[in-house]
């Protein structure tokens, strides 16, 4: 009888530490789905500023970007390069909203003093707070044109 209750309590905390494992496994990829969606988010907003290079500092921003006048999405819409880059900061803040959830935010800091004349460095930041973690994540990419 003493040996099958001892068992059983070997069993039950073997049970324990196997839960634990499990719990802790999910949070795990939970951060890690969150890291490759900010580096995602991150990356498609610098190849944007690499295709619309023309546009300069209209892509720095620190705050929500606000709706853009027009939508510059079609083949007959003519945008200029800072009402492109209106548009794609619009559209990636809500991508980050949609994807990281409401605590998602994002960030450029756009540098034209690079030691190269005619250069900008972009500093794109991904921000984002995790169920039951107290400080915020983030992500930061550069991109230089």
């Amino acid at each position: 009888m003493v040996e099958a209750l001892v068992a059983l309590v070997v069993l039950g905390v073997g049970m324990l530490g196997i839960a634990s494992l499990y719990v802790t496994t999910l949070r795990s990829s939970g951060s890690a789905i969150s890291r490759m969606q900010a580096v995602n988010l991150a990356s498609d907003l610098g190849d944007r500023i690499r295709a619309n290079p023309l546009a300069g500092t209209a892509y720095e921003i620190n705050g929500a970007a606000p709706e853009p006048a027009e939508k510059c999405i079609g083949k007959d819409k003519d945008c200029s390069p800072q009402e492109m880059a209106a548009h794609d900061l619009y559209y990636w803040q809500e991508q980050i909203e949609q994807t990281l959830g409401p605590t998602g935010a994002g960030t450029v800091d756009v540098d034209e003093n690079t030691p190269v004349i005619g250069m900008r460095r972009y500093t794109i930041t991904v921000s984002w707070k995790e169920p039951g973690e107290d400080e915020d994540l983030f992500y930061e990419m550069e991109v230089e044109l």
